[in-house]
């Protein structure tokens, strides 16, 4: 597999589940899938909890009383685009979906955590993190293909190691 494949492989046999659920992507934008508080309400899990672009944790209850105050914009009618999609399986019917999402000059790199149900597809959970400018990925063996490994370590990375190890990471 080729190192930028890496980001957006998908089985084959999980297509289906792939376009169902880039259909339903973003979250919250996609007036097909619900505007009112009810609709949302069945579409997040209710130990549902996200990070958002900034870092900070927000709760269901509290992204369901935002969205109630502010209404979401509708991507396709502000010209979002999305790309470079992945699905991982996670369980029987538990699904990680990643992409890119294009809002105009902002770029954020997206990761929800669906359930299949009985009663429908309902979010788990759901990340977005910010891609600054002029950032690129570092797929697995990059550094040996001559890309700079990134300042940043992970954190999943660091623990077991002594401090002085990892200090300059932060």
């Amino acid at each position: 597999m080729a190192n930028e494949e890496i980001f957006t492989y998908v089985e084959p046999d999980l297509f289906p589940v792939l376009e169902e659920l880039r259909r339903r992507e973003p979250i919250f934008h996609t007036p097909e899938f619900g505007t009112t508080r009810e609709h949302f309400e069945s579409a997040t899990a209710p130990h549902y909890w996200e990070v958002g672009a900034s870092g900070r944790r927000y709760s269901r209850d509290f992204i369901l009383r935002t969205l109630e105050q502010n209404p979401p914009v509708d991507a396709v009618s502000a010209n979002w685009q999305i790309c470079d999609l992945g699905l991982r399986r996670l369980g029987p019917d538990t699904y990680l979906l990643t992409y890119t999402l294009h809002q105009g000059e902002r770029i954020t790199r997206r990761a929800t955590v669906w359930q299949e149900t009985p009663l429908g597809w309902r979010i788990l959970y759901h990340q977005g993190t910010i891609v600054c400018s002029g950032d690129s990925d570092i797929a697995p063996d990059a550094t040996r293909a001559g890309q700079q490994a990134p300042e940043e370590v992970p954190l999943s990375l660091l623990r077991g190691h002594p401090r002085e190890e990892i200090e300059g990471h932060f």
